[in-house]
C-alpha cells in the first residue's frame, strides 16, 4: 500500500509499505493516520490497514503456543487470504498470504458462519432461532404441538495453518486444498480428503511419471463435504500400487467412523522385518467436547487404533483390539425403526 502526502482526494505517493511493516503512528486523523516508516519515510495511510501493538503480539503469542504442533495435512492456497488471530470472519485480521503457497495445516475448527465465537452470527429476519445441543435420543420425541421446528445456524470451517516464515494464523477451511496426488484423489467419491499421507513406496519399472521409479502408497483420511462437523473424518482408505495393473487400488477402507486428526505413520519391528503402521484417534464414547474459545471438537475419551501394511494386506496391530462403533448420523434411528415396523 502506498502512503500519501495529505489525506485528500488527489494526492501524491510518498513511499511503498508491505504487509508485516512496522511503522511509528504520529498523528490520528479521523479514519486515517500519519506515520513514519522504518526507513523515515513519513505519510499518511488509512487506519483500517493496521493493527495495533496488541493485536500483532496476539499473533505473536499464537505462533509461539503452536509452533511445535503436529502438521496433520499439508495445503495449497486457492487464491491470496488472510490470517485471523481466532476463527471467524469478524476476528482481527493481519498476515496476507499469496496464492499457491504452501501451508501448514494444523487443527480444525468450526464457528457459526458470518460470525466467530466471540460474536456469534444472528439469524435473518424470519428464520427460526437456533436452539442448544439436541438432548440424548432427541429424535425420537415427537414435536410439541404448535411449537415451529427450528433450525440451528450454518457453520463453516476454519483452519490453523503455519506458513512458510512460521506465521501461524487462521483461514477458511475452503481456501486451501489439502495435498494429495490427482491419481489417488481421483478416487475420493464425491468425499473431501482432509489428509493424504505416505505409507510405503514400491518399485515398478513401468511407472515412468514418478522419481527412480518409487510409486508412493497413501493412507488417506476423508470427510463428508460438510462444515460443522463434530469429528474430522468418517472414513480411512489405504491405496497401494497394483505391480500387475499398474494402478491405485483400495487395499483397505472403514467407514463411518468418528476419527480425529492427526493421522499418524510410524513402523514397527517384527519376526519377519519392519512393517509401516499408521494410527488414529476415535471417540470412545458419543460425547464429544467443544473447545468454547476456539470451536475445536474434541471426543471426551480417545482411543488410538492402528494398522500395520503388509505388502498390500492391512491388519489391525496394537493394545487396542476392541470393536470400533461406527458413526450414527442423526435421524438414522427414526430410519432404523421404519425399517423395522
Amino acid at each position: 500500500m502506498y502512503l500519501r502526502d495529505r489525506v485528500a482526494v488527489v494526492s501524491n505517493h510518498v513511499g511503498e509499505v508491505t504487509n508485516g511493516e512496522r511503522l511509528e503512528v504520529l498523528e490520528h486523523n479521523r479514519r486515517f493516520l500519519r506515520v513514519k516508516t522504518e526507513k523515515n519515510v513519513i505519510g499518511w495511510i488509512p487506519e483500517r490497514a493496521v493493527i495495533d501493538g496488541k493485536t500483532y503480539g496476539a499473533f505473536e503469542q499464537l505462533a509461539a503456543a503452536h509452533k511445535d504442533d503436529p502438521v496433520v495435512a499439508t495445503g495449497t492456497l486457492r487464491d491470496d487470504v488472510y490470517e485471523h488471530v481466532a476463527p471467524g470472519r469478524d476476528e482481527d485480521r493481519f498476515y496476507l498470504l499469496p496464492g499457491d503457497e504452501k501451508v501448514q495445516m494444523l487443527v480444525r475448527a468450526s464457528v457459526p458462519k458470518g460470525g466467530s465465537l466471540g460474536r456469534p452470527a444472528q439469524p435473518k429476519r424470519g428464520e427460526p432461532k437456533a436452539q442448544g445441543p439436541a438432548k440424548p435420543d432427541a429424535d425420537d420425541l415427537p414435536p410439541t404441538p404448535g411449537e415451529p421446528e427450528t433450525e440451528a445456524l450454518p457453520m463453516e470451517d476454519w483452519w490453523l495453518v503455519r506458513d512458510s516464515q512460521g506465521r501461524v494464523g487462521w483461514i477458511l477451511g475452503n481456501r486451501a486444498d489439502v495435498d494429495v496426488p490427482l491419481n489417488v484423489a481421483q478416487y475420493a467419491e464425491g468425499q473431501k480428503i482432509v489428509g493424504a499421507y505416505v505409507i510405503a513406496r514400491v518399485h515398478d519399472d513401468q511407472a515412468t511419471d514418478v522419481p527412480d521409479h518409487e510409486v508412493a502408497e497413501y493412507v488417506t483420511a476423508l470427510a463428508p463435504p460438510k462444515s460443522g462437523l463434530p469429528y474430522d473424518f468418517d472414513q480411512i482408505r489405504v491405496f497401494t500400487w497394483s505391480l500387475k495393473h499398474h494402478r491405485y487400488e483400495t487395499a483397505f477402507r472403514i467407514h463411518p467412523i468418528q476419527g480425529y486428526l492427526p493421522v499418524k505413520i510410524s513402523s514397527e519391528q517384527t519376526d519377519k522385518g519392519t512393517e509401516p503402521v499408521f494410527s488414529f484417534q476415535i471417540a470412545g464414547s458419543p460425547d464429544v467436547a467443544i473447545n468454547p474459545e476456539t470451536g475445536i471438537a474434541k471426543p471426551a475419551q480417545e482411543r488410538t487404533i492402528s494398522y500395520a501394511l503388509r505388502d498390500t494386506l492391512v491388519k489391525r496391530v496394537g493394545p487396542d483390539m476392541a470393536p470400533i462403533p461406527l458413526l450414527r448420523e442423526p435421524g438414522e434411528k427414526k430410519a432404523e425403526k421404519r425399517r423395522r415396523k
